[in-house]
């Protein structure tokens, strides 16, 4: 009977660990080690990736989005649950051969809300899915993963580190926000993500 009652306590311990997380669950509770030091040096991958840009010869087009691609632009101002046009920036090269700067048209994004706020990217070949948590004064933190090409499922955060995304969301201007993405395992140095509401 004692072996039985252990064995059902180890039972209900190992299911409280692998529950998924609440609305209350702070991102660091959530995040990977790799997504850790990701959002850490944020501002190291943003600053290289720009020095890769420039140095290509893509000087004008970074200073023409002005706010967008200055690392230190956000102003603080959580982001609101609605529908966005959201236009992707790559920046800076991960490898021989691949490009220093690549700008997107807009494509279709998504807030809403459940248990927590979700933020997708709708159409595009590479869609964002994940959740946005509660960070500091000035910015929030997107925990998420990538689906590609036809697919029509997301992997749960941290099952698969090669799709695994870790951001940024920040408001750099009135109804102009931004999710920086550091260090993303395809293609660039850095994706900067602008989301601007639907009108």
């Amino acid at each position: 009977m004692r072996i039985l009652a252990s064995l059902l306590l180890l039972a209900v311990t190992s299911c409280a660990t692998t529950q998924a997380p609440s609305a209350t669950t702070g991102w660091q509770e959530v995040v990977t080690p790799e997504d850790r030091i990701r959002l850490r040096d944020w501002r190291t991958a943003f600053t290289r990736a720009l020095d890769q840009a420039n140095a290509a010869n893509h000087a004008a087009e970074i200073a023409n989005e002005g706010a967008l691609l200055e690392p230190d632009a956000a102003v603080g101002g959580p982001i609101p649950n609605g529908d966005y046009r959201c236009r992707v920036i790559k920046l800076g090269a991960k490898s021989q051969g691949m490009l220093e700067y690549v700008a997107y048209p807009a494509f279709r994004c998504r807030i809403d809300q459940g248990k927590m706020q979700r933020f997708t990217k709708l159409t595009g070949s590479q869609r964002h899915v994940g959740k946005i948590y509660p960070g500091d004064q000035l910015r929030e933190v997107f925990l998420g993963t990538l689906v590609l090409g036809d697919e029509t499922r997301a992997y749960q955060y941290g099952r698969d580190r090669d799709r695994d995304v870790a951001g940024w969301v920040e408001r750099i201007g009135d109804n102009r926000w931004r999710m920086v993405l550091p260090y993303p395992n395809y293609e660039s140095l850095l994706d900067v993500i602008e989301l601007v509401p639907e009108q």
